[in-house]
């Protein structure tokens, strides 16, 4: 049994989010195996672990059962080649409450260009993003998973994404700017297809950075 299945096994799953101030940014430090270096205090503060409990494990500590495996395998596929991935993740507090964020990284690398630490921020998503589209989806993966294996999950996910005439980011990132655009947030933005530079553009606002 691995690290991350004993986690789970000694965290009692409950059907609550965890209450926070979704105006803050969860942030993390990892090296390049995902073992946690860092926490703030928001992220403390939110999973309900402190920090000598979070220092030197593995991020995946807060995991949720929820999620799809298929989700972190292509985000680890592109943090591992250099490439800052958005994700929407599900998480488990230590209470056995989870809370939803998206994710944003900043990948370091020493002087012969190899991976040393990823550095994490996590923001909240909107209620009826998560409601609306993700749940569904993340379900239906989570199912697949289950019945046929990762292998059939991913094929399902690319088949969703062509459907859609997407990428995962460039999905989500319309999600989130459709419900924004309906709350009067970012109206002056326009959504350009395949524009790689509007895209960091969008994410760059939605994390300040």
């Amino acid at each position: 049994m691995n690290q991350e299945n004993q986690v789970q096994n000694r965290v009692a799953v409950v059907d609550k989010e965890v209450t926070w101030d979704k105006t803050q940014v969860i942030m993390s430090k990892t090296n390049a195996f995902g073992i946690i270096e860092y926490a703030n205090e928001v992220f403390v503060d939110v999973c309900g672990y402190e920090d000598y409990e979070l220092m030197g494990q593995p991020h995946n500590i807060i995991r949720h059962p929820d999620m799809p495996r298929v989700i972190f395998k292509v985000l680890w596929e592109n943090l591992k080649s250099g490439k800052n991935f958005h994700a929407i993740v599900k998480n488990l507090a230590k209470s056995g409450r989870y809370y939803w964020v998206i994710t944003d990284f900043e990948i370091a690398k020493d002087e012969n260009g190899v991976i040393v630490n990823y550095f994490g921020r996590r923001q909240a998503v909107p209620q009826e993003v998560i409601a609306l589209h993700i749940e569904p989806l993340y379900k239906k993966l989570l199912q697949i998973e289950a019945a046929s294996g990762m292998e059939f999950s991913e094929k399902y996910l690319i088949g969703f994404l062509e459907e859609k005439k997407r990428t995962y980011v460039e999905y989500i990132k319309e999600l989130i700017y459709e419900h924004e655009k309906s709350q009067a947030k970012f109206a002056q933005y326009e959504v350009q297809d395949n524009d790689e530079e509007e895209e960091r553009g969008f994410f760059r606002r939605l994390f300040n950075r």
